[in-house]
């Protein structure tokens, strides 16, 4: 059997592990091992290039962002910031039909500023937000779709973890990702507010609000997100401008938050281990899994599939924008049961040699970062696509009285809004390129 029919056989059996739930980091280890061994024909270079191969991924100094940017995630939530930005919004625009579950996605966007993980994103504004809106006269399935879809504006906005990955994979540079990752972001969140303002106007029974709040009280709501913002422009801001790396961005940025959480009186000793804690099994398992896709990509490189696919693509005829549309619905496919990370890490050194050999007008540079953006948008739809959409599960588990069934019609809407916008940034890339 030739090294590219083992690569093509490795990724059903890939899939199958993950489907009977061995964890997908373990089974990228495994695969890629086992396909190595029987390329080689022996396990001695499989063990040397294993100790080798952990050595170089995790002494990578970009990769120290991951925790210092989970971390902050853990001080935001123990200070009470995506609290804060709730009553903020709320305060601001709740009394309007549909308000309230608008506030709870301008909430999210906000916590993604200074967060950077849609799952973590989601579960956190789905504790502060689900009484808010069960206590405003919303349906279930309403709630739970609009902070599942919310929830993926933590890896759209700036920063991301996913981000940090991608642009390590292809050797971009971190602060324009970030910088070409804020428009996409907003233009979602818009979208989001649009398809709740249409969901309200056709059903109007399912979709309550509250009573208007005084000005006084909205600006003082609005005074307490203030931490949000500076440090949301200090780490961006900062990075982009060049005045500190994106590392050491993300350690202003976990300073700043802890701070902010200890003003606030979240972070005392007990917390502080607390979070310190959560931040190190959450980076363990992300770098299990960059470990195990990093073993299985060697596989995929020794095997040839890359180049040969690559070749295959560039000499079949077929319009650069056919193979790039057919990518982006494979990943909306891959994002029903794997998480954005693990695809990431799994397909893009198959996929980006791929689309790098068509041609599509634009400069290298500029091509790699609209492809990154257009990817990281792609999976965050997978996992609010039904039925198995991740964060779905991850909010319809905190409402354990909305059937998932519910979920599953609620948040329909909010996914065509999302290929709505992917169908946009693909007919002009200059809505992403244009910061560059």
């Amino acid at each position: 059997m030739s090294g590219v029919e083992l690569a093509a056989w490795s990724f059903p059996i890939l899939l199958l592990l993950i489907f009977v739930r061995v964890p997908i980091g373990l089974a990228m280890l495994v695969c890629g091992m086992a396909g190595a061994w029987m390329i080689y024909g022996t396990a001695d270079p499989i063990l040397n290039q294993l100790k080798q191969l952990t050595y170089s991924t995790f002494s990578n100094y970009n990769l120290s962002v991951i925790p210092l940017f989970l971390l902050m995630g853990q001080f935001a939530a123990l200070g009470g910031l995506s609290q804060a930005l709730f009553k903020a919004a709320e305060a601001w625009i709740g009394h309007r039909k549909g308000g309230v579950a608008m506030a709870a996605v301008g909430a999210c966007a906000g916590f993604g500023a200074i967060c950077g993980s849609s799952l973590a994103t989601a579960a956190t504004m789905g504790q502060v937000a689900l009484p808010e809106l069960k206590r405003a006269g919303y349906a279930g399935g309403i709630s739970t779709a609009t902070l599942a879809a919310g929830g993926t504006l933590g890896i759209l906005i700036p920063p991301s973890v996913v981000l940090v990955i991608y642009a390590i994979l292809t050797e971009q540079n971190i602060a324009k990702l970030f910088l070409a990752a804020f428009v996409p972001g907003v233009l979602a969140a818009i979208g989001y507010v649009i398809v709740i303002a249409v969901y309200a106007r056709l059903k109007p029974e399912e979709v309550g609000s509250m009573a208007p709040v005084p000005m006084a009280q909205r600006w003082k709501a609005t005074v307490k997100v203030w931490p949000v913002l500076t440090i949301f422009l200090v780490v961006v801001g900062g990075i982009y401008l060049g005045y500190f790396t994106p590392t050491e961005g993300a350690a202003v940025g976990a300073f700043g938050t802890g701070l902010a959480a200890w003003a606030a009186g979240g972070l005392n000793r007990k917390t502080l281990v607390a979070a310190v804690l959560g931040t190190a099994v959450a980076t363990g398992m992300i770098f299990m899994i960059v470990l195990g896709a990093g073993v299985y990509n060697t596989f995929l490189a020794l095997s040839q599939l890359p180049q040969e696919a690559a070749s295959l693509v560039s000499g079949s005829g077929l319009s650069p924008m056919v193979v790039l549309v057919a990518i982006l619905v494979i990943y909306v496919i891959l994002g029903c049961f794997m998480d954005s990370l693990s695809m990431i890490l799994l397909t893009i050194p198959v996929f980006f040699p791929v689309v790098t050999a068509l041609d599509f007008g634009m400069p290298p540079e500029h091509f790699a970062i609209w492809f990154g953006i257009l990817v990281l948008i792609v999976v965050e739809v997978g996992l609010i696509t039904p039925p198995v959409g991740m964060n779905l599960f991850v909010i319809n588990s905190m409402a354990k009285d909305v059937p998932i069934l519910a979920t599953y019609k609620g948040v329909l809407p909010f996914v065509f809004s999302d290929f709505i916008r992917t169908a946009i940034l693909v007919a002009f890339p200059v809505i992403v390129t244009f910061v560059l």
